[in-house]
């Protein structure tokens, strides 16, 4: 059996998934027998492949250009998993859906928190924020929820360790599904 193709990608949220990634240490080196990293932020590819077999999304939908390559990838990944809390649930960055739409949350961080030259930031490079945070599984379907903030490398070892093995990975007991 050849190596199974694998990504990750960081939306909305802190980098803390991919940290307890790295957290894996010594058995990365047994990881990478079996696997290729096709993608990640941590690797200089600038485009998501096709045919990639396994992809860890970290991080909430809160910008269009989140949805448009959560879409992306879906099409072009055999299993996508919901990596850590704010792709399963929206946690963190889903705290400013209280508080209204966009428009709501623009005003309040960039004019009535300014403290010199209050503007909204008016530039075609940045990313439109939605109106709501979303979690991954309201904009694309997702094969496997990985709760945790972060989820502890002995939780992401434990999946990819099935993965590999060729078997439908299953979360059981309160270390595998515990969120936060």
């Amino acid at each position: 059996m050849g190596k199974i193709a694998v990504a990750t990608e960081w939306f909305g949220g802190c980098a803390g998934c991919h940290m307890s990634f790295l957290d894996l240490d010594e058995w990365l080196f047994e990881l990478v027998k079996h696997v290729d990293i096709v993608y990640s932020p941590v690797v200089d590819v600038k485009e998501y492949p096709e045919g990639v077999d396994v992809v860890l999304v970290e991080g909430a939908m809160c910008a269009d250009e989140h949805v448009a390559k959560a879409r992306i990838i879906r099409e072009r990944t055999k299993v996508v998993i919901a990596f850590g809390d704010c792709a399963v649930t929206a946690n963190v960055p889903a705290m400013r859906n209280p508080l209204g739409g966009k428009d709501v949350v623009l005003e309040r961080s960039y004019i009535e928190l300014a403290d010199i030259q209050p503007q909204i930031p008016d530039d075609p490079a940045l990313p439109v924020l939605l109106d709501r945070v979303r979690p991954l599984h309201q904009v694309i379907d997702v094969d496997i929820h990985l709760p945790g903030c972060p989820p502890p490398a002995d939780r992401i070892r434990a999946v990819l360790e099935q993965l590999v093995a060729g078997e439908e990975p299953r979360l059981v007991g309160r270390e595998l599904l515990k969120f936060g």
